[in-house]
């Protein structure tokens, strides 16, 4: 048992696996620099970086395999490697707490990052001048909602996200769902993860059959089924056939897609107003937003974007908050554990775009730099106070040397003294 563990330590500890991990994590960053032109930053984000392993389906099947460690697997054995590095083989001492100190820093780096990557969440916010909003929107995420608008006063919402649209299970192969706020349960008869919508009289005859609906959008338009996008600039608008089901059988079938031209779908059951949508999935906030001002500043005599800003306001009752706040490039607004960044605008369309990111391990990359180079600078003193000190000890050693030395050639040579003579 005691050589097991002195083989375990010994592995994680060794200089060899610190050497191999950063070779093959150089490996990775080429690969997926490479494979960002097709795929994208998300794309190269969630099938290098973000997983243990690189997947790679076997040509001609859907079936993945793993060709090559990922970025969690990398980092998560650099990181033990780095951990189990210090508590065995460096030894504290005041001659080396910047070392100490340098090597804490990377090791709360790297776990920042893996905490950013677990908990850090990116919206977007779209503001229409004039026009208040307290909820942002998913750059990618889509769900279906369900609307009961029945209250004059509010609406009552069932979400499903989209992964629950996409799991396969129940009698018709698909998600079923019954929530007891809906008087109906709805079934999934198909999910399309990227789909365009098509009147059905310009379909090409080529085309993957959808499922026929018969209530809504659907009796006119269908959607053209395409392959997944993972470039920045593209979303995936995902599709479904979903069926409402009543205590007395089928209310009818829907088409849902979350193309922005199609609107919510409404329809009557039980005496109550509902609407079906397929939409980006929103986050709702206890305080709201509104576009004041927008501005896109040009350098003058030329068409140089200068500055995008946006003057907006921001309310919230329950904290009394209500003030005017200034977003520019490079100076965010922060507020309840939210970051809003100056993300896009269209100044001819009157509207703004901000970027919205939840990161609660935002602050670990500034104190683990603060502490690599606090580290840093403690190393480099010691050495330095170490080296001048021992070349001042050198010099007064020298000094004292040559002092001996001049001392003893200044003294005169010792009197010879006469023999007395014998006599006889």
């Amino acid at each position: 048992m005691r050589e097991n563990w002195d083989e375990f330590i010994k592995f994680f500890t060794s200089l060899k696996l610190t050497v191999v991990l950063l070779a093959l994590s150089i490996v990775l960053i080429f690969w997926a620099t490479l494979a960002q032109v097709e795929l994208g930053i998300w794309g190269v984000q969630e099938q290098f970086f973000k997983t243990f392993f690189v997947l790679k389906k076997i040509p001609g099947t859907e079936i993945p395999v793993p060709v090559f460690p990922g970025g969690y697997f990398i980092g998560g054995l650099l990181l033990l490697n780095l951990i189990f590095s210090h508590l065995y083989r460096f030894r504290f001492t005041w001659g080396k707490s910047g070392i100490q100190l340098t090597h804490s820093g990377l090791i709360l780096l790297l776990l920042g990052e893996l905490f950013t990557g677990l908990w850090q969440q990116d919206y977007q916010l779209r503001l229409d001048e004039g026009v208040e909003k307290n909820y942002s929107e998913s750059f990618r995420d889509q769900e279906l909602a369900i609307i009961d608008t029945t209250h004059p006063d509010y609406d009552d919402v069932v979400i499903l996200p989209d992964r629950l649209l996409a799991k396969r299970g129940g009698k018709s192969g698909r998600a079923e769902v019954q929530h007891p706020k809906l008087p109906f349960r709805l079934v999934v008869r198909d999910y399309y993860p990227n789909a365009i919508p098509q009147t059905r009289d310009q379909v090409p005859p080529n085309a993957p059959s959808v499922p026929p609906t018969t209530m809504g959008f659907g009796r006119d338009f269908t959607v053209i089924p395409l392959p997944l996008s993972y470039r920045q600039d593209q979303s995936n608008l995902s599709a479904a056939v979903v069926e409402l089901i009543g205590p007395d059988g089928s209310l009818g079938t829907w088409l849902l897609s979350a193309h922005p031209f199609v609107r919510p779908q409404p329809f009557e059951y039980a005496g109550r107003s509902f609407e079906l949508s397929l939409r980006f999935a929103r986050n709702y906030k206890p305080f709201s937003l509104k576009l004041l001002e927008l501005r896109h500043d040009v350098y003058p005599g030329t068409e140089i974007p200068k500055n995008f800003s946006s003057r907006v306001r921001l309310s919230e009752a329950g904290a009394q908050a209500d003030r005017e706040v200034l977003i520019y490039m490079n100076n965010p607004l922060r507020y309840g554990g939210l970051t809003f960044y100056q993300y896009q605008m269209d100044s001819a369309s009157g509207y703004s775009v901000l970027q919205v990111v939840k990161n609660p391990s935002w602050m670990l990359p500034y104190v683990s730099c603060i502490l690599m180079m606090a580290g840093l600078l403690i190393q480099f003193g010691i050495s330095l106070f170490g080296f001048t000190k021992k070349r001042s000890l050198t010099a007064a050693t020298a000094t004292a040397t040559a002092a001996v030395a001049t001392s003893a050639s200044a003294q005169p040579p010792p009197a010879k003294t006469a023999k007395p003579r014998r006599t006889r």
